[in-house]
């Protein structure tokens, strides 16, 4: 398996508040994670910093990992719970850090299977075949409205809250 990771600040933002990793296990199980402060909110950069060093720690100590997709799914959640709740807690006591928050897209391939969890508008495409396929769907207000028919997909690419998320991080 070939993993690769970038990141991009985009065309809208002065500042890059991205952090990824690629954490791999000598059995060939790779973790992979992708984080995106969020823009407009205090320390958005310290969330996904926080966040990704977080799994990266959680890897390394794991003596068990996951063998099944059942067992890979609640590990992951277990994960990112736990990471929740460490950037609210962060939040609540730093100041400069209140309201920070990040969305998360992460990827436990155990060699069989590849499991996928996520928070926010970041998302997870699978290149298969030349193509890529879109695996998770945003967490936001606009892609709520697309979903229940009260836009179109048109609509939302220019829709003024396009930008609001229902699930972040921290």
């Amino acid at each position: 398996m070939k993993t690769a990771l970038k990141t991009d600040r985009g065309k809208i933002r002065q500042h890059n508040e991205d952090d990824a990793g690629i954490f791999t296990e000598k059995n060939g199980l790779v973790l992979a994670v992708v984080c995106d402060g969020m823009g407009g909110h205090l320390a958005g950069d310290v969330a996904s910093k926080m966040a990704v060093s977080a799994l990266r720690d959680i890897w390394e100590e794991t003596e068990e990992v996951p063998a099944s997709p059942a067992e890979s799914e609640a590990w992951l959640k277990e994960q990112i719970s736990a990471i929740n709740q460490k950037l609210f807690d962060h939040s609540r006591a730093h100041e400069e850090c209140q309201g920070m928050g990040t969305t998360v897209v992460c990827a436990l391939y155990t060699g069989k299977t590849l499991t996928v969890a996520h928070i926010g508008d970041s998302r997870c495409y699978l290149l298969q075949g030349g193509n890529f396929i879109q695996l998770t769907e945003d967490h936001s207000l606009v892609n709520e409205l697309v979903r229940t028919g009260g836009i179109s997909k048109e609509d939302a690419e220019h829709h003024p809250r396009k930008n609001v998320l229902t699930k972040a991080l921290g």
